[in-house]
């Protein structure tokens, strides 16, 4: 289908500008670099693709080999332990039955020489390259890569409908390495299950003509293709990870805010300029309260998603299964607010999700409020959380007899999606704005740029959270918070 493309002005009135980080450039010196090259048959839904892996060893320890995730293995049978999938949304996210997705790795080489392909984990989700020799910190190995990979048929962050084909966490990605081991935590239907370092990335996708390609990073075309392909070259200095869509169906809307050119894909919209409206109003809004966004391109895709929305950097998925505006609202400001906490500031989203998608979900109804036009109330908004809560956790115990309201716990702990979204994302907005009423608003928004400032392009954790609080406030938060994430603290009408 024909790619519409209408040009959109941004009155610069309504904003504050900006300028991209130029320290980006600088930064990606010291990053791990992949260089992939992807050839995608759009109709199969099968890509081959060589990657070469410029890995350097960040850490303080003496490395012998690398690990990488291999996410895909997660949606390549129906009983797998890691299902992406709950047995509850099975039928809403496999519409046409179970389809099989998988990556298949057919060499590895370092340093050019051939090395045995071995694994670990289930269903061989995690990669081992022993390496030939030790790698000292600070020093880079290379490490390249030959593979197939076959997308299902779901509705989900790897995986395609009738709409899109959604191409998110497709390729190994090192593993990060911390307290002397990697980690290497399995796929999960709750929650992002994903934890990486930032990274340089260099692909060039070649593809069908007539879809559009949407990514992480700038692009650019390559005209050497010919034969009814397409083919882009995509970049992107530190940044978390990398993803792209494909569709024979989008429409495209264009425009520019604080220096960052934002690309809205649709297909079925019934209210285009709102949705523009809210993704340049919290883009502007964003970069005051926390901090500047430092990249040159921003995309929001409307796309067949099983969940709300789904973020990667420079790219973010929002579902076309949405009916009410205000939920799309919504979810358009979560998954950008995204940007800054998962992708700028990261985490251990299998182990701490609390400390990216709580804080989120808190900083977008602080949005909301802000921009009261959008008739969503934040003191409704934490009233009906609250209540919501309250109810949640009152069935639970009837059922259940107990129940373990506890936030910081890894993703498998929580033994169903409610119970997941309740403690993380719901609790983790009441425990926000608990943290705000405590400190008061300056400290609070003080503390939001503290910890971003001091984490940006770095890995967080709970302490650090908690010690940025501690300096804008100048009092301990971590009296108030533990409750909270240890789940003591009981939530009174």
């Amino acid at each position: 289908n024909l790619v519409i493309t209408l040009a959109i002005l941004i009155s610069p009135l309504f904003f504050t500008s900006c300028t991209a980080d130029t320290n980006l450039s600088a930064l990606s010196k010291n990053l791990t670099n992949y260089n992939i090259s992807i050839d995608f048959n759009c109709q199969s839904k099968q890509f081959t693709a060589s990657q070469q892996v410029d890995y350097i060893n960040s850490t303080d320890s003496i490395l012998t080999e690398v690990r990488f995730h291999l996410y895909p293995n997660a949606f390549k049978t129906k009983d797998n332990p890691l299902s992406p999938v709950s047995s509850f949304s099975f039928e809403r996210a496999y519409k046409n039955g179970f389809d099989s997705g998988y990556i298949v790795i057919n060499e590895v080489k370092v340093q050019d020489k051939n090395v045995q392909i071995k694994f670990d984990g289930v269903e061989n989700s995690i990669l081992v390259v022993e390496l030939d020799s030790k790698l000292y910190p600070e020093e880079r190995v290379n490490i390249q890569m030959q593979y197939i990979v076959k997308v299902p048929n779901v509705c989900h962050r790897f995986g395609y409908d009738d709409n899109t084909i959604n191409v998110g966490n497709f390729y190994p990605v090192a593993c990060v390495f911390e307290n002397g081991a990697f980690v290497q935590d399995g796929y999960h239907y709750n929650g992002d299950p994903f934890y990486s370092e930032m990274a340089n990335y260099f692909v060039d996708i070649t593809y069908d003509k007539g879809f559009y390609l949407a990514s992480t990073g700038e692009k650019r075309y390559d005209n050497s293709v010919k034969d009814r392909k397409e083919k882009q070259i995509c970049s992107a200095l530190a940044v978390r990870d990398f993803a792209f869509v494909l569709s024979d169906k989008f429409i495209e809307q264009k425009f520019t805010i604080n220096n960052i050119d934002v690309t809205y894909l649709h297909y079925n919209d019934q209210d285009v300029e709102q949705s523009i409206d809210v993704i340049a109003n919290c883009l502007s809004y964003f970069n005051n309260l926390i901090g500047q966004y430092p990249y040159k391109t921003y995309t929001v895709v409307q796309a067949n998603f099983l969940h709300g929305g789904m973020e990667y950097p420079n790219l973010v998925l929002i579902s076309d299964e949405i009916q009410s505006r205000d939920d799309i609202n919504n979810v358009i400001v979560h998954e950008t607010a995204h940007q800054w906490f998962y992708n700028l500031i990261g985490n251990n989203e299998y182990s701490e999700a609390w400390l990216d998608e709580g804080l989120t979900e808190y900083v977008t109804t602080m949005f909301f409020q802000a921009y009261d036009k959008y008739g969503i109330d934040y003191n409704q908004t934490i009233g009906t959380m609250l209540s919501s809560y309250q109810m949640f956790v009152e069935i639970y115990t009837d059922v259940f007899s107990t129940i373990d309201t506890s936030m910081n716990r890894p993703l498998s702990s929580f033994a169903s999606e409610p119970e997941y979204t309740y403690c993380v994302y719901i609790k983790g907005v009441l425990m926000l704005d608990n943290l705000r009423s405590y400190i008061g608003d300056s400290a609070f928004m003080l503390g939001l740029k503290n910890y971003f400032n001091e984490n940006k392009f770095k890995i967080a954790k709970q302490h650090h959270f908690i010690a940025a609080f501690n300096k804008a406030s100048g009092k301990d938060i971590s009296k108030l918070i533990e409750p909270w994430l240890n789940g003591s603290a009981i939530l009174g009408c």
